[in-house]
């Protein structure tokens, strides 16, 4: 029996109903289901104070002001005449460490040349405040622009520093991003991770970059700053990375000079092993091929050979800061070899770890002493210990991309290199990657013209 125009009509409408039906649900799962999967990281709360949380906390922002004294000095010039030094070995370098014949020159100049009043000045010469937030004492440099042109708004930039750093590897870029370029100027907040420098330690376990993170998005909500920037390397890298993944309406792009890829796959394995023939099959670029292989030489061996301290802050952390905590000699020794090594590999072939190719002692040592004077050693240690204490890839911020507009800096002599392509995984929006002519893990302190330049780049981009 053959259908009725009736029935016709009716299997139409079911049809056209069907493609309606049919259409909707594919517009949901391709709009809405998308918008649903863009997870951040839940950003909870935290007391690291001493004690039992009060009722309520003072918010109040107090300038804040270095100081020092000859009996600090005094203390000081003790413990170093007291070193016992340990004879190095014939034609060792610094393939065993800090050599201590080039160490005796430079507790040399330390004992005898350099000036901590006047580097006490020189720290100063930027405002200084401090702020309770979370049971802590959180210091931080906020320098504004001067002389700001009409019609012209300083962006704010908060820049992280990382381990074994300070506020201070910032302060040759300031001067390049509080003065204004072609209508570009940053108004800059630089805070010290708790447990460095000039920020109270944490009273309590488990302070790790994602509470840091909390802190200094408090901190830039205290201070009025509804939208920021970011920057940041090494562990303020990470910190910045899941204030991000915390508050993406609140970052207007996250700028970085280090990004480990922690995160294994089988898309990175296959780049490995086809990317150094066919590189374009894999993403990989000319100058990829260059800095990551051969791979084990340059990742798997290089980083047994720079990585024996963070096995031991990831464990014992305490133990192995006793006595760089007692003994000022012995910190500057820890912490220079890393401005050694860090900043080029090859250093550990040279006598005195080319150490003053890229600094000054007095800058050296004036980050040294902000460890020294603090007594932050032994916290600042601790922050591996937090950080690494499980599954890298189990934790909470592992799971979760970053959606803000990202620029990445990769420097030729960082630890490790990260292409575009491994970061692309996590950092879901990179809108500026850029291999840097020259320098190593201490961006901001050793080429400070190339990072303020990529950083205005990349903000140029995003603001377009």
């Amino acid at each position: 029996m053959l259908p009725s125009s009736m029935d016709l009509s009716r299997l139409q409408l079911l049809v056209v109903s069907m493609a309606v039906g049919a259409g909707g649900l594919l517009v949901y799962f391709l709009v809405i289901r998308r918008r649903t999967k863009t997870k951040t990281l839940p950003m909870g709360d935290g007391w690291w104070g001493a004690g039992e949380k009060p009722l309520a906390e003072d918010e109040e922002i107090h300038p804040f002001q270095i100081e020092t004294s000859d009996e600090e000095i005094k203390d000081l010039y003790m413990r170093i005449d007291q070193t016992r030094f340990t004879p190095s070995l014939e034609d060792s370098q610094f393939n065993y460490g800090f050599n201590s014949t080039h160490l005796r020159k430079v507790v040399s100049y330390w004992r005898n040349q350099f000036d901590w009043k006047k580097q006490v000045k020189l720290l100063n010469k930027y405002p200084h405040f401090k702020t309770k937030i979370e049971g802590l004492d959180v210091h931080f440099v906020h320098v504004r622009p001067s002389g700001l042109q009409e019609g012209h708004s300083a962006k704010p930039l908060l820049m992280v520093h990382g381990w074994p750093g300070s506020f201070f590897e910032f302060y040759k870029i300031l001067p390049l991003l509080t003065e204004g370029r072609d209508g570009l100027v940053f108004e800059v907040i630089c805070p010290s991770i708790p447990g460095y420098g000039f920020s109270e330690a944490p009273h309590k376990t488990g302070f790790d970059s994602i509470a840091a993170a909390r802190i200094f998005y408090k901190l830039m909500q205290r201070l009025g700053f509804k939208e920021f920037y970011m920057q940041g390397g090494d562990w303020g890298g990470l910190i910045t990375t899941n204030i991000a993944q915390m508050r993406p309406e609140n970052v207007k792009g996250l700028h970085l000079n280090f990004f480990p890829v922690t995160k294994h796959n089988l898309r990175m394995l296959v780049s490995l092993l086809l990317g150094a023939y066919v590189p374009f099959l894999v993403g990989f670029t000319r100058e990829d091929v260059k800095r990551i292989f051969p791979y084990f030489k340059k990742n798997v061996y290089e980083m047994l050979r720079e990585s024996g301290y963070m096995h031991i802050q990831a464990t014992k952390p305490d133990t192995a800061g006793c006595g760089l905590n007692d003994s000022p000699v012995g910190l500057a020794a820890y912490i220079l070899e890393k401005f050694s090594t860090w900043t080029d590999k090859q250093f550990r072939d040279l006598e005195d770890g080319g150490l003053e190719r890229k600094f000054s002692l007095d800058d050296l040592l004036t980050n040294v002493m902000i460890y020294w004077v603090t007594g932050s050693m032994v916290s600042s240690m601790r922050f591996y210990k937090e950080n690494l204490n499980g599954n890298p890839e189990k934790r909470p911020d592992a799971k979760i991309g970053v959606c803000v507009p990202t620029g990445l800096a990769v420097f030729p002599n960082e630890l490790l290199h990260g292409p575009l392509v491994w970061a692309q995984p996590r950092y879901k929006n990179v809108i500026s990657y850029s291999y840097m002519l020259r320098g190593g893990h201490f961006a901001a302190f050793e080429e400070p013209e190339l990072l303020a330049e990529d950083i205005r780049q990349f903000v140029k981009k995003v603001e377009k």
